[in-house]
Formats: C-alpha cells, sequence, structure tokens
C-alpha cells in the first residue's frame, strides 16, 4: 500500500523546521518572550501558513503573539531566502495553548485524592 504525501505536507514540515530557527533568532533579537513554533499548518495552494506557537512563560503568550504578528514580514522575508519555493506564504501566528491544558489536567489529577480514601464505599 502507498502513502500519498501532499506537497502540502512536506512545505509544513519545511516550514516547522525554518520557521522554529527563524522565530527563535528574531525574538531574541527584539527582546520578545521565548517562544518554539509546535506546528505549521499551510493551505492546498500554499498562500497560507498557520504557525502555531507555544511560550515557554505562558504569562507572556500575548506580548509574544503581538511580536509575532509585529515581525511576520521580517520572518517571510528571512524564510524566503531559507526555502527554494517560487511563493512563501504569508505568515498567521496562533497560540497553541495544548501545552497549558495538558499541564492544567496534569495538575488537577494530581490532586484527586487516591482511589482507595472514598468514605462512601463502607456503607
Amino acid at each position: 500500500m502507498k502513502k500519498s504525501f501532499h506537497r502540502s505536507d512536506r512545505v509544513s514540515a519545511q516550514l516547522r523546521r525554518d520557521l522554529g530557527t527563524l522565530v527563535h533568532a528574531t525574538m531574541r533579537e527584539h527582546a520578545l518572550p521565548s517562544v518554539s513554533v509546535s506546528d505549521v499548518e499551510v493551505t492546498r495552494d500554499l498562500a497560507h501558513a498557520k504557525v502555531f506557537f507555544t511560550a515557554l512563560d505562558p504569562a507572556r503568550a500575548k506580548e509574544a503573539l503581538k511580536g509575532l504578528q509585529e515581525h511576520a514580514r521580517e520572518i517571510r522575508f528571512q524564510l524566503a531566502h531559507a526555502m527554494k519555493l517560487r511563493h512563501v506564504p504569508e505568515l498567521h501566528f496562533q497560540y497553541d495553548d495544548s501545552v497549558d491544558r495538558g499541564e492544567r489536567i496534569e495538575h488537577l489529577l494530581r490532586d484527586l485524592p487516591p482511589a482507595g480514601d472514598d468514605d462512601s464505599a463502607e456503607s
């Protein structure tokens, strides 16, 4: 059985690798909160890319998003030099809160009493 890999999937993977480096450098250069690119979704026509990122300090996620949006043109320009694409997709940054939600769920589960401590089981 042969798997089909769409060009948009390959471009998405390459964008994730290259954007990881470029975004990190841009954030450092402009003294913005440190972030990492967690995923990239590209439209079939390769015109737009939704870039998901996580922030090391979730409290500063809004500041990071604002900084990424302000420097999106600069990042896209650098990306054009790094990748061999005729047209580099327009970048749309979005905060990925899945890590925050996972940590919150883990914290809630840790705070639950052990299953054997149920007082209603004695009745």
